[in-house]
């Protein structure tokens, strides 16, 4: 689960994390009221508005701008909030933006000069140990930065059964090049991070840029976070944060439902039983020339209802082209998929594409002459080869 920038950094100030203040504003008058509320609090006479989006590059897409006094916080907002925010990251039709973040300045004038970092926190899924990247270059594409320089993007891997060492915290602050008081507080970051990592569950941290300040205080000035699904039982407050609005909403209807779908940039819908049977069956379009449109399991309960929601959520993508259904009967029985088949397709009426049926395992010849005798445009097909095969005819 994506978080806003705003949650993200809700989250690592209460785990001690330093973060750039800031309140969210729904619309211009909000953001006037937020800038207004921090100069109070914090003495800021210039403000960040930040555009809310699930995406990164929001600066080179003009949702980051800089607001001098009221007037142009008013004015800057008033422009980002219901723009269609384009990014490096986004699709080529953006995202639109519902709220922006009013945030302090925090470039302010002081005895040393500032200096951007890039830290984040990931599984190394190579080593099945937590780690630490980190790199002197921050506020830049951490990407470009790997291409181009890649000596300059430090590691430090983290033994699970200890955590975090004190001296790997001391370890990043020096390779980071700190000394003194930048040094000290750089160590306490690096440690509250990381706490904050492990202990709401997530998959991600990237902080880019986190801030050395011209008084020496280290601040997350952004933050990309990503909250493992698989542990949001343990978070029932996170639930809160999800903002369906960012999320792909074919998806969001699929979990609804029960269904495990992802959506993909293919031309041949899938619909298969178990997400190790699913992966084969991409590979399978792929080998017969085609590209998978989606990744769908519909589980162990295929069933008449669930068989026609799932085609449903594959036809709202007028890409598609063809649909392979490659089902496993071990749980459920084969004849039980086709009849569910069978009747999904009456109750849906006329079907535009090709469906291509692959059933395997329990009562599996019996499912192949239900769909056979059931005078529908269904084409049925006992192995993988065969199957392949057809997904090629339909395509070619």
């Amino acid at each position: 689960m994506n978080l806003h920038e705003y949650q993200g950094k809700e989250i690592l100030n209460s785990y001690g994390v330093r973060i750039q203040r800031g309140i969210v504003a729904h619309n211009a008058q909000e953001a006037v009221t937020a800038a207004k509320q921090l100069t109070a609090e914090t003495g800021t006479g210039w403000h960040v508005i930040k555009a809310q989006i699930h995406a990164g590059g929001r600066g080179k897409g003009g949702g980051v701008k800089l607001a001098k006094n009221l007037k142009e916080v008013e004015e800057i907002a008033g422009k980002i909030i219901g723009m269609q925010l384009i990014t490096p990251q986004t699709s080529k039709e953006g995202k639109k933006v519902h709220q922006v973040l009013v945030a302090e300045d925090v470039y302010y004038p002081g005895p040393s000069e500032t200096s951007e970092f890039y830290i984040s926190v990931l599984l190394n899924r190579a080593t099945g140990r937590n780690m630490i990247m980190y790199s002197t270059e921050g506020g830049m594409d951490i990407e470009t930065v790997a291409e181009e320089t890649p000596h300059l993007i430090f590691t430090e891997e983290v033994d699970p059964s200890v955590g975090l060492m004190p001296f790997q915290a001391r370890r990043i602050a020096f390779n980071l090049g700190l000394e003194g008081n930048a040094f000290k507080e750089m160590t306490k970051f690096v440690t509250s991070l990381y706490t904050a990592y492990v202990k709401s569950d997530a998959s991600l941290f990237e902080i880019n840029p986190v801030l050395k300040t011209s008084d020496d205080k280290i601040m997350a000035v952004d933050a990309k976070v990503t909250i493992d699904d698989n542990a949001l039982y343990r978070h029932r407050n996170y639930e809160e944060l999800r903002d369906l609005r960012e999320e792909n909403a074919i998806e969001v209807e699929a979990k609804a439902v029960g269904l495990n779908y992802v959506d993909l940039d293919g031309n041949v819908g899938c619909m298969v039983n178990g997400a190790g049977l699913a992966m084969a069956t991409m590979d399978l379009i792929k080998q017969a020339g085609g590209e998978p449109a989606n990744f769908l399991d519909v589980g162990g309960t295929a069933d008449a209802a669930r068989v026609e929601a799932a085609f449903r959520i594959i036809l709202k993508d007028p890409a598609v082209k063809a649909i392979l259904i490659n089902i496993f009967g071990g749980i459920v029985r084969c004849d039980r998929v086709a009849q569910g088949v069978i009747d999904a397709y009456k109750n849906m009426g006329t079907i535009n594409v090709p469906i291509i049926v692959r059933l395997q395992g329990t009562n599996a010849d019996i499912a192949k002459e239900l769909i056979d005798k059931s005078g529908l445009d269904v084409m049925s097909a006992t192995e993988f080869q065969e199957a392949a095969d057809k997904v090629q005819s339909v395509l070619d």
